[in-house]
C-alpha cells in the first residue's frame, strides 16, 4: 500500500544558517507501491490509444520511408539530448553540440562546458541504446553505471545515502513539493523497478511510461534522476522492440508539458491501496500524458525523416547547379567522396577534412577537394574550428534541429523563424498536436 510516512527533520544548530533554514520540523515522505505485483486496470479507449501508437511507431521502422528514419537516428539522438538538457537548464545551441561531438574524436576547440555535457549524454545515451538493450537482463548496478556515465562530474555516485526532496528549500524538506522515499527504502524499490522493467507485463509504451514515472517517484540519486529517467523510456522501447533503430524525441514533447507533466505524476503517486478507483484512475491519468507525448513525438519523427529526404535532394539540386557551371556532368561520380558526404551530413552536420577520412576511409587530400566543392556549391560553409583546421557546417542540419525543436514545441511563429533561418520546408499544417501538449 503507498503511504505517506511522517518523519522528523533534525536541524543542525552548528550549520551557521540562519534560523529559517536550520529550523526542524515535521514533513512526509512518499513511499510507492512496488510495481512487480500493482494490477492495471485502463480503461478501453485509454488501452486502444497505447496500441495504436505502439504501431504508429512501429511503422517508423518497418513502413515507407523507414531507412531514411534509420538514416537520422543521430540526429534525433542529438535533438533529444539536447531537449532532455533544456529541461533542466542547459540550452547550448546545436552548433556547439556538434562541435563538442566532433572534438570526441578530433582536437576541435570553441565550444561551451554546456555543449561538452550535451554531447558527452549523447554519446551515453548511444552506448546504453546497445549495451542495455542487449543485456539479458538489466540490474541495479547497470542504472548506476547509467547514472554516473551521464553525469560524469557529479561528486555522488550510487543509489543515494541522504533523504532528497523536490522544491521548497534548499536546506530541509519541510516546505518541499514532494519528499522521495528514505534512503533505506530506495535498494528495495530499485531492485522491483529492474525486475519490472526486464519483464513483460505490459506492454512496451505502459511500461516505459510506469517505468518512467516510478523512477522519478523514487528519486534514488542525489542529482541527475530526471536526465536518467528520461534515458530510461529509451531503454524500455529498444528492449521491447518497439523503436530499436531510432531514439523518438519524448523528452522534447515532455518538456512541453510543464504543468501536465509535474500534475500526472503527481496524481501517479496515489496513497492508499492500488485497486482503489483514485488510486487506478491516478495512474491512468499519468499514463494518457505519456501515451499522447509518444504519439506527437512519432509524428514528428516521421515528418523529420521526409524532411531530411527533401533536403537530400535540395542539396543534390545546388550541386549540379555548381558543376555544370564549372562544364561537369551535373552529378558526381557515384561513390566518389562527395557523393557519400551528401547522405551523412543529417549525422555529422560539422566535418574536417579528417571526419571524412574517418568515417569514409579516403585519402585527406579526396577528402579536403570533396568538401571543397561542396562548399562551393553552397551545400556546406566554411569555418574556421581550430589553427590551421577548417571545419564544414551544414547549416541547413542546424537550422532543421532548432526548427524540429520549436515545431515539437509548438512555438506559434516557427515558420517565420525557420524561414529566416533559410529552411523553407516545415510541415505545420500536418501537425496533430493535443490540447496542452506543444500549445504555443
Amino acid at each position: 500500500m503507498a503511504e505517506l510516512y511522517r518523519a522528523y527533520w533534525k536541524p543542525d544548530p552548528g550549520s551557521g544558517l540562519i534560523a529559517r533554514d536550520r529550523r526542524g520540523g515535521h514533513y512526509e515522505r512518499y513511499v510507492p507501491d512496488l510495481v512487480t505485483d500493482r494490477p492495471l486496470i485502463m480503461p478501453p479507449d485509454l488501452a486502444a490509444r497505447a496500441a495504436s501508437a505502439e504501431r504508429d511507431i512501429r511503422r517508423l521502422g518497418t513502413g515507407p520511408g523507414s531507412g531514411g528514419l534509420q538514416s537520422i537516428a543521430r540526429f534525433l539522438l542529438r535533438s533529444e539530448a539536447i531537449a532532455s538538457s533544456m529541461i533542466e537548464g542547459i540550452a547550448p545551441s546545436p552548433q556547439q553540440v556538434a562541435l563538442a561531438e566532433l572534438a570526441q574524436d578530433e582536437d576541435i576547440r570553441g565550444f561551451s562546458d554546456q555543449a561538452r555535457l550535451v554531447a558527452n549524454n549523447i554519446s551515453v545515451l548511444r552506448r546504453a541504446s546497445s549495451s542495455l538493450v542487449d543485456t539479458d537482463a538489466v540490474t541495479v548496478d547497470d542504472v548506476v553505471m547509467l547514472h554516473a556515465a551521464l553525469l560524469p562530474d557529479e561528486r555522488h555516485h550510487g543509489l543515494r545515502h541522504v533523504q532528497n526532496w523536490i522544491g521548497g528549500s534548499n536546506w530541509h524538506p519541510l516546505e518541499a513539493d514532494f519528499v522521495p522515499p528514505s534512503p533505506e527504502d530506495v535498494g528495495p524499490l530499485m531492485t522491483d523497478l529492474v525486475d519490472y522493467l526486464n519483464g513483460s507485463l505490459h506492454g512496451p509504451l505502459i511500461q516505459a511510461g510506469i517505468v518512467h514515472a516510478q523512477f522519478e517517484t523514487i528519486h534514488p540519486f542525489t542529482d541527475g534522476n530526471g536526465r536518467v529517467g528520461r534515458a530510461l523510456i529509451h531503454t524500455v522501447l529498444a528492449r521491447r522492440g518497439l523503436a530499436p533503430e531510432a531514439v523518438l524525441p519524448i523528452s522534447l514533447v515532455l518538456s512541453t508539458l510543464s504543468a501536465r507533466y509535474v500534475d500526472g505524476l503527481s496524481a501517479y503517486r496515489y496513497v492508499g491501496s492500488s485497486v482503489e478507483p483514485g488510486a487506478l484512475a491516478g495512474v491512468n491519468d499519468w499514463l494518457s500524458t505519456f501515451i499522447e507525448a509518444a504519439v506527437v513525438a512519432s509524428e514528428h519523427a516521421q515528418r523529420l525523416a521526409q524532411d531530411i529526404d527533401e533536403l537530400e535532394f535540395e542539396w543534390a539540386g545546388r550541386l549540379a547547379g555548381h558543376r555544370e557551371a564549372q562544364g561537369l556532368r551535373g552529378g558526381p561520380r557515384a561513390g566518389s567522396a562527395t557523393a557519400r558526404i551528401l547522405p551523412v551530413l543529417a549525422e555529422a552536420p560539422i566535418m574536417t577534412a579528417r571526419t571524412v577520412q574517418r568515417i569514409l576511409g579516403v585519402s585527406f587530400p579526396a577528402a579536403r577537394a570533396a568538401l571543397e566543392e561542396l562548399a562551393d556549391a553552397g551545400v556546406l560553409s566554411r569555418k574556421s574550428v581550430e589553427r590551421g583546421t577548417t571545419g564544414y557546417v551544414a547549416r541547413d542540419v542546424l537550422d532543421l534541429i532548432d526548427c524540429f525543436r520549436e515545431t515539437c514545441l509548438g512555438i506559434k511563429d516557427v515558420a517565420a523563424r525557420c524561414h529566416r533561418a533559410g529552411w523553407r520546408r516545415m510541415h505545420l499544417s500536418g501537425a496533430a498536436v493535443p490540447d496542452g501538449i506543444g500549445a504555443g
